[in-house]
């Protein structure tokens, strides 16, 4: 059996769900104090908005377009040991909207990395859940490193300059160290060496091709790197079969958030959770490469104990012979520590 070395999954990442009030807006039941927060309006049109504890607070990003980081000082105004406050910015914080909340633990601001041949400004590390921020100022060199602080080799990890305008640009390992994904787009994988240098990750440090989008000379950038941690994240690939009988995703755990990308032609990064969703199927989605407000159909998957599998024909999750990625992470894992099983819902 599959043991983990997370038994409760709550305590490094969680969805939480709130309703805006237009105010000063303290959000608690998160579980833990977040680094990496990722709200989203879920009632109406409004981009996704990204803050972490490097950067720091009211500091925002944009997953779905390509800004610089900003600041707005009516945002996220703190990150607090069960959640987060927020001000009284529509972005945020819309009175009466829906909004929800994906949250991360790393730690805190955390401390520079002096392992790669660029040193990172700040890097925060979660060893047990897989999981790193780390900034640092590019040199314009193929082949640069930057340390990543996991001890082990990162599956997933989302890049962004902050100090410009630019693509975002994303490595999963099931696409390869020559491709790239937009986050901010819905492109197929494209070929670029001037991503990572055709390199793949180490335990220790990520190397940079020359491209300005994650290695611009004098320009600061953000990565966000992720690694499987059995019983509690996943990060591969599937080929969809275009059956609402479809396409069964074994990860090891019960999954409390799923996001899905086609990588072969142009479609749409999705997401769920089962916050959201509480009961199978879950069909409330949204896309971190759109500002769309939440839609319900078509249907996407059903969570089960060991894994999910695809309930939907459609070409963003399920296309037949459709190459996908995935990240997922665990409401509670296939087998516990203690051997308790978990149960599908």
């Amino acid at each position: 059996m599959a043991y983990t070395t997370i038994n409760k999954s709550s305590e490094h990442f969680n969805t939480k769900l709130y309703t805006g009030n237009g105010s000063t807006n303290a959000i608690t039941g998160v579980g833990f104090q977040p680094d990496f927060v990722w709200t989203k309006n879920r009632t109406e049109n409004s981009d996704n908005r990204l803050f972490d504890a490097i950067r720091g607070t009211t500091y925002i990003l944009t997953s779905n377009n390509t800004d610089t980081s900003s600041s707005s000082a009516d945002t996220l105004t703190s990150f607090d040991t069960d959640g987060f406050t927020l001000g009284s910015s529509f972005r945020v914080n819309k009175n009466t909207n829906n909004f929800a909340s994906w949250n991360w633990k790393a730690n805190g601001a955390g401390s520079a990395n002096t392992a790669g041949s660029i040193n990172t400004t700040s890097t925060s590390v979660n060893t047990t859940a897989g999981f790193s921020i780390s900034k640092y100022t590019g040199n314009g060199t193929g082949g640069a490193t930057i340390g990543h602080g996991l001890g082990v080799v990162p599956k997933f990890a989302i890049f962004k300059r902050t100090n410009s305008s630019g693509n975002w640009q994303v490595y999963h390992h099931s696409i390869g160290n020559t491709h790239v994904l937009k986050l901010n787009g819905n492109d197929a994988k494209l070929d670029d060496n001037t991503f990572l240098n055709d390199t793949s990750p180490s335990n220790s440090l990520i190397t940079l091709g020359a491209g300005g989008l994650v290695n611009g000379n004098g320009d600061t950038h953000i990565c966000y790197a992720f690694a499987d941690v059995q019983g509690f994240s996943k990060f591969s690939s599937y080929v969809g079969n275009g059956n609402a009988d479809g396409t069964f995703i074994y990860t090891g755990f019960k999954p409390a958030f799923v996001m899905v990308k086609r990588t072969d032609s142009a479609d749409g990064w999705f997401f769920l959770d089962d916050k959201r969703d509480i009961d199978n199927a879950a069909n409330h989605w949204l896309m971190a490469d759109s500002s769309g407000a939440e839609q319900t159909s078509p249907i996407f998957f059903d969570f089960l104990s060991n894994g999910f599998k695809h309930r939907g024909t459609g070409g963003g999750n399920n296309g037949s012979g459709g190459t996908y990625i995935y990240m997922a992470f665990a409401k509670a894992p296939l087998v516990g520590t203690n051997g308790v099983t978990a149960k599908a819902r």
